[in-house]
């Protein structure tokens, strides 16, 4: 039961569109009619600004990490905990209180990683900013980004299910950024 309760709650924090919520307060616009059409950070950051923009990334963040530290409060085993991060992810992806119309899950996956695998965040960023620099497309470098996570968790960690769901969850994420890799 505690199992399910872990993950329904990982659902639900995942589901608070911040987006959303940050462009009706700031500007009274619906981030769903306008941009990219998703509800996120960089969604944000072009149309309302750079303020509002990193504070909808810290949040999204934010949604992944409290998602796995409740997932731990409440004593699950680690796959537990990986459900309960990957119910966040899909929380902002179909977020219920928006119709399951949501963002692309980026920054909360970021969230839910940050506390799995801490150990590869130095990497990560190490690489967003390499790709960054060479090619000045943020939606790329962070894409390229992920590509650190299974590495490490393989290299440092040497857990196959860290492996396994750092590896599947990028991929997943990167159903979601293939129309918006493609506008490069």
């Amino acid at each position: 039961m505690i199992n399910a309760v872990a993950i329904v709650c990982g659902y639900l924090l995942g589901s608070i569109p911040s987006a959303y919520l940050a462009a009706r307060i700031k500007k009274g616009i619906d981030i769903r009619n306008v941009g990219s059409r998703t509800v996120g950070a960089l969604n944000v950051y072009y149309e309302v600004g750079l303020a509002a923009g990193i504070l909808v990334l810290l949040v999204d963040i934010g949604k992944g990490i409290a998602a796995v530290l409740l997932a731990r409060w409440l004593g699950v085993d680690l796959v537990f905990q990986l459900l309960a991060g990957l119910a966040a992810v899909l929380g902002h992806i179909f977020p219920v209180f928006l119709k399951f119309h949501g963002g692309r899950g980026g920054a909360t996956t970021i969230g839910v990683l940050l506390i799995l695998l801490p150990k590869a965040i130095p990497f990560w960023l190490g690489t967003c900013v390499i790709v960054l620099l060479i090619t000045r497309n943020l939606t790329f470098c962070y894409s390229m980004g992920f590509i650190c996570f299974p590495v490490v968790a393989g290299l440092i960690y040497g857990d196959v299910s860290l492996v396994a769901f750092s590896l599947g969850l990028p991929l997943f994420l990167g159903i979601r950024y293939i129309p918006r890799l493609s506008e490069m």
